[in-house]
Order: structure tokens, then C-alpha cells, then sequence
């Protein structure tokens, strides 16, 4: 899931601007970007035309826009967000019917007998929960329908779509858009429900429980299927996507299916090989640390790493070893080095020998 841009930087607004000025920027900004209009590359028209209507989804709603003014982004979720990445136009063209109005587009026909709308929220998993898998239940606001009028608003009358001459930018032509007076649902609001004012719609908290399989990424979705909203026809519902975050381990880098730990060895069990205690998700964990082993060795660990999400087959566990060297030492400790250090230009290691034999000729070329 890429990054999202500051919403107020969307819409070329500033943090204090006005509910008026907002509507102002989102509607200068889709009559620049909507596909009848745009110049050049229409998918990137599109993707800032859906992008421009996120941010004004946001900044337009006083509850939403004062959890993202305090929280940013992350304050959003469960706040009833729309996917408007996977929207087709007719969609957005619904939800914003007000501000499309007179400005000569089209919802192009695509609401009628379309699925509903996508929401989106996220979860944060810790590494452990990755290995294992995990249920998580999921709090979230959507807009569903109303329980009073079961979503209908009115009494049944009028007409779902009109026949209207529309003044575009490319001339007049004939288009089959929604009715002004029904907003294309096939009822005109005589009696107004009282509870959702004829909207039809009231916003409604919704607690599921959602099971995230062992392996997943960091980015990847989870789909709960028929947790959106219902379409601008009271149709098949959208579904609700879970974007998966993976929290940092203290001690533990992912790559992969496989995990990274970087131990540190003291100098001596470096030297004479010894077992060491690392951490794992499982608990700690001794391995066997061979004689000589050299600054930023690894040693693994089979099949103590994360499933694969399709085979679940383990990755491994790589313990990348730094030998510490002491900055004091006491007077024993010293003793010991010294005589440790008689010996070594009488047992010299190939790599060694091979560096001093480098070393030497370098001398020779330069006072030559």
C-alpha cells in the first residue's frame, strides 16, 4: 500500500481552510482531472481524480477531519474510509451528487446495478502473530442502510433515470443520467423517514472479526467479503479491505520467510567455541558457536523462521555473530592477551599472511 499524501496538499488547501474552501478546491480540482476533460495520460488523471476525492471525503467530514488533524493518517482507521481506488466513476459521482451537479458530467450509466462501495482500515500485527496467524476483531463506522425505512427513504414514485440535454465542454449532447429529484434510486421522498431524513443512509458502527493467515507481508490485504457499503442502489455490498502492518521486533529483522539476529560474542567464546543464547520467537535459544568463527559469520537456525503464506513451509532463523572487543580489561585479562599476542606472528592464519604479503609489496612500489 503506498504512501498517502497530506489531504490538505491534495486539494491545495491550507489546515485552516474553510468547509466552503474545501468544496471550492475539490470541485476546481475534478473538473481538471475528470477523464471528459483531462489532457495527456487519463490513468493518471484518474488516479489523482480518485485521490482528490479521498482527501475531500475526509476534510468535507468534521469527525474525520478532526481525527486526521490529530492522528494523521493512522487516526482514520476504522473511521469508515472508502477505497475509492477500486471505485469506478459512477460511484464517486453518487456520493458527490452535490457538488457534481451543473458542472455537464456523467455517472456514464455504471451505478445502475452496480456492487457497493470498498472501505478499507488496517491492523498491526506483531512477528509472533505473523508466525502463528491470528483472529483480530475489526471496529469500523459505514454508511448502510437505514433499519427505519429499510434503505428506501420514501414512499415508491417517479422515475429512476431521465432523459436530460446536457451542456458538456465538448457541446450539447444527450445523455441518460441520474434524476435530479430521486437521485436515480426510482422514488422521489414525499414523507421523509425520520430518522435518516430521506437519505436512506445512517452511519452505523460495525464490529467483525476478521482470521489473518500465518505469513502474511507487510502491505498485503486482507478481503472481508460484504463488509462495505451497499451500492447507490441498495445492491450487492462492497467489501471491506484490511491493509497488514507488521510491528518492529526489538531484536528480530524480517527478510523474507527468513528472520535476522545479530549477536554479540565475546571475544574469548568467539575464539574457543562455546554455545550462545539468541532470542527467537519461540523464547531463547542456545546454538553452538564454532571455534574461530570470524566477525559477522552466521549461523542458522533451520526452520525456526516464518511460514510461507502458500506452502507454510518455515524459513530459517540467521544469527549474524559481532565479536566484541572490551574496552577495559582488568590485570589477569591483560596477562592472558599478552601472551596470547607472543603468538601471534608464530601461528599466522592465511588470510593473514596473505594481507601482510600485500602490505609488503605495497611499501615496495611506493619507495621504489
Amino acid at each position: 500500500m503506498p504512501e498517502k499524501r497530506d489531504y490538505y496538499e491534495v486539494l491545495g488547501v491550507e489546515r485552516n481552510a474553510t468547509d466552503e474552501d474545501i468544496k471550492r478546491a475539490y470541485r476546481k480540482g475534478a473538473l481538471k482531472h475528470h477523464p471528459d476533460n483531462a489532457q495527456g495520460d487519463k490513468a493518471q488523471a484518474e488516479t489523482k481524480f480518485k485521490e482528490l476525492a479521498e482527501a475531500y471525503e475526509v476534510l468535507h467530514d468534521p469527525d474525520k477531519r478532526q481525527r486526521y488533524d490529530r492522528y494523521g493518517h493512522a487516526g482514520l482507521r476504522g473511521a469508515g474510509v472508502h477505497d475509492f481506488s477500486s471505485m469506478g466513476f459512477g460511484d464517486i459521482f453518487s456520493m458527490f451528487n452535490d457538488i457534481f451537479s451543473g458542472m455537464g458530467f456523467s455517472g456514464r450509466g455504471e451505478s445502475a446495478g452496480q456492487r457497493g462501495y470498498d472501505l478499507e482500515t488496517e491492523v498491526e500485527l506483531t512477528l509472533e502473530e505473523v508466525a502463528a496467524g491470528v483472529e483480530r476483531t475489526l471496529e469500523f463506522e459505514r454508511m448502510d442502510l437505514c433499519e427505519t425505512c429499510s434503505g428506501s427513504g420514501a414512499k415508491p414514485g417517479g422515475y429512476g433515470q431521465v432523459q436530460q440535454q446536457v451542456a458538456g465542454f465538448f457541446g450539447v449532447s444527450v445523455r441518460i443520467t441520474a434524476c435530479p429529484a430521486c437521485k436515480g434510486r426510482g422514488s422521489t421522498v414525499k414523507d421523509p423517514c425520520p430518522h435518516c431524513r430521506g437519505v436512506g443512509r445512517a452511519r452505523k458502527h460495525r464490529v467483525v472479526k476478521v482470521r489473518i493467515p500465518a505469513g502474511v507481508q507487510e502491505g498485503q490485504v486482507v478481503r472481508v467479503s460484504g463488509e462495505g457499503e451497499p451500492g447507490p442502489n441498495n445492491d450487492t455490498r462492497g467489501d471491506l479491505h484490511c491493509y497488514v502492518r507488521v510491528a518492529a521486533h526489538p531484536l528480530l529483522a524480517r527478510r523474507g520467510d527468513d528472520l535476522i539476529c545479530q549477536a554479540p560474542v565475546p571475544f574469548s567464546l568467539a575464539a574457543l567455541g562455546g554455545k550462545l543464547e539468541v532470542p527467537t520467537l519461540a523464547g531463547p535459544e542456545e546454538i553452538e558457536v564454532p571455534a574461530g568463527i570470524q566477525n559477522g559469520e552466521v549461523v542458522a537456525l533451520r526452520g525456526r523462521g516464518l511460514p510461507n503464506l502458500r506452502s507454510a513451509r518455515k524459513g530459517d532463523q540467521l544469527v549474524q555473530v559481532f565479536i566484541e572487543v572490551p574496552r577495559k580489561i582488568t590485570k589477569k585479562q591483560r596477562e592472558i592477551l599478552s601472551a596470547l599476542a607472543e603468538t601471534d606472528n608464530v601461528e599466522i592464519s592465511p588470510q593473514r599472511k596473505t594481507f601482510m604479503d600485500k602490505l609488503k609489496d605495497t611499501f615496495k612500489r611506493a619507495s621504489s
